[in-house]
């Protein structure tokens, strides 16, 4: 496979010899053709040559989404450097931690002040005439540093080499019918930052010559205008952005009750391929886009060390609520015994495991390990642990369960917060929960529910309680609950149960947060 390492420079490269006049790029007001932005990745490459820069050094960007991000990022690997994408939220000490951890020689960023000594900054990507340095491409060399918040801890820099991230775009649009086509003009408002935008995102529209609509941050009303003026064709999302374009039509839809959704169906109009991953997608989301926006949502699994995209219905051509169907043409998939089953239902014998297992993987799109040493990658077999459980249903596709260290072992049982959670959320006062394992000197662990009431509700635990009770076994009951006024999020929607163990909500004094908290006894 002679392109297999062609990184995204390159491939902006190929597009515009291939198609030199098609639209690229269109952000803002501005729009460039590929012929346009290949020249624009030549002045940046050109600019950190002249910076003093050399092949494997990194550089750290930090900026919105726009043609700025897209010119550094671009125009450093061009250079042989290794970008290191930086979240726009971080604080400070973040932001330090980062470019200490990473050797960053420069940060590119929306301002000069520079976060700490010994760090250049320069405002936007340089810029300078003359032919880019000649790098000779090594497919295997890093070219990003994505760094992940993982489950505890510093967060880590996953080593994503130009062959891994060339993988998944031949892995993903091996798929039928493929997520971007040529004539495709994709809605990117996930960040780029972050490697679902960046390779799931632009990496398969450089791949394909596709055309890219960046929005700098994403705003639903907006976005859905943005996406019938420009005829959007194509959307990687995540499940907040679809809940919140259902929120939106929902508004306008109290202000023109003649016409409901016509604003929502505007923006979806020219959808052909609209996606979602990142977290799981709510059943009544999928639902209501299929119903009031006439569009069928196709779900996927991924992570940031897979480059990122591991499994998708469209694999297998099965569209389903809270399904993420097969691995991609490519991905070698398992599901593996975590060990802790064999009290709900497991097979506890040589039969083959339908899950919950772990999720085990193996393919050319997996990371080289964590910066600086290429620590905890690929076993020797070539196998990747996902730490995700998921089972499989009667037709064979996948359905994510939970995070294997998110598991709550009850006197040996095991209880998947997920599907707690789902049931938490049914309660008619419950806004949103999240469900962590505490210590119990009588069954090992107990299950604790942290909860957001709804404005003007009120909640007793006895009343959550007892709704819990109607759904799950005793064992799955909380025996505590833990009011708070919000949850914390990652960047992509999902509720970090990490970041709640790390504030101290797994003791056992039951202790509560801006409302009473009962504490079950026994």
């Amino acid at each position: 496979m002679e392109e297999a390492g062609t990184s995204l420079a390159e491939l902006v490269r190929a597009a515009a010899r291939r198609r030199p006049d098609a639209p690229a790029v269109v952000a803002g007001e501005q729009r460039l053709t590929w012929a346009e932005l290949d020249a624009a990745v030549d002045r940046a490459a050109a600019g950190f040559a002249g910076r003093g820069l050399a092949p494997g050094d990194r550089v750290a960007i930090q900026l919105p989404n726009g043609l700025a991000w897209l010119r550094a990022a671009l125009g450093a690997l061009r250079a042989g450097l290794v970008v290191v994408p930086v979240n726009t939220a971080y604080t400070d000490p973040e932001l330090e931690y980062v470019l200490t951890d990473s050797g960053a020689g420069l940060l590119v960023a929306a301002t000069d002040r520079s976060p700490m000594a010994g760090v250049p900054v320069s405002p936007g990507p340089p810029d300078a005439d003359g032919p880019p340095p000649e790098v000779a491409a090594d497919p295997a060399a890093p070219s990003f540093l994505a760094y992940t918040s993982g489950t505890t801890g510093r967060p880590r820099g996953a080593i994503l080499a130009a062959a891994a991230l060339r993988a998944n775009h031949e892995q993903c649009l091996a798929m039928t019918p493929p997520p971007v086509r040529e004539d495709d003009r994709v809605l990117l408002v996930l960040p780029l930052f972050h490697v679902y935008g960046l390779n799931a995102g632009f990496g398969l529209v450089a791949a394909t010559g596709a055309c890219a609509v960046l929005q700098e941050t994403f705003d639903p009303r907006a976005s859905l205008a943005l996406m019938a003026e420009e005829r959007v064709t194509a959307v990687p999302g995540a499940p907040p952005m679809y809940q919140a374009w259902l929120a939106a039509a929902d508004a306008a839809n109290r202000d023109d009750p003649a016409h409901p959704d016509a604003e929502l169906r505007r923006g979806f109009a020219a959808m052909r391929m609209a996606s979602s991953g990142a977290a799981p997608l709510p059943e009544e989301v999928w639902s209501a886009m299929r119903d009031r926006a006439a569009v069928t949502v196709w779900e996927g699994y991924g992570l940031t060390e897979a480059a990122p995209v591991v499994a998708s219905t469209l694999a297998t051509g099965r569209a389903k609520p809270n399904c993420i169907g097969g691995p991609l043409p490519g991905v070698e998939l398992e599901l593996r015994d975590t060990a802790t089953t064999g009290h709900d239902g497991q097979p506890e014998d040589d039969e083959p495991l339908e899950g919950p297992g772990e999720i085990w993987i193996r393919g050319a799109n997996l990371f080289a390990g964590y910066w600086p040493d290429g620590a905890d990658g690929p076993d020797a077999g070539g196998w990747l642990g996902t730490g995700d459980l998921a089972y499989r249903d009667a037709d064979g596709d996948l359905h994510l369960v939970d995070r294997r260290s998110d598991l709550v072992l009850v006197s040996g049982f095991n209880v998947y917060p997920a599907e707690v959670e789902r049931v938490l959320d049914a309660h008619p006062a419950v806004a949103e929960s999240a469900v962590i394992g505490v210590p119990d000197p009588t069954t090992g662990a107990a299950v604790r529910a942290v909860v957001v009431v709804r404005p003007g509700a009120r909640l007793t635990f006895e009343e959550l309680q007892s709704h819990a009770a109607e759904s799950l076994a005793r064992y799955k009951v909380p025996t505590s609950v833990h009011f708070l006024p919000a949850l914390p999020h990652s960047l992509t929607g999902k509720v970090s149960r990490a970041r709640l163990r790390e504030l101290g909500l797994t003791g056992t004094d039951g202790a509560g947060v801006d409302t009473e908290v009962v504490v079950a006894g026994g």
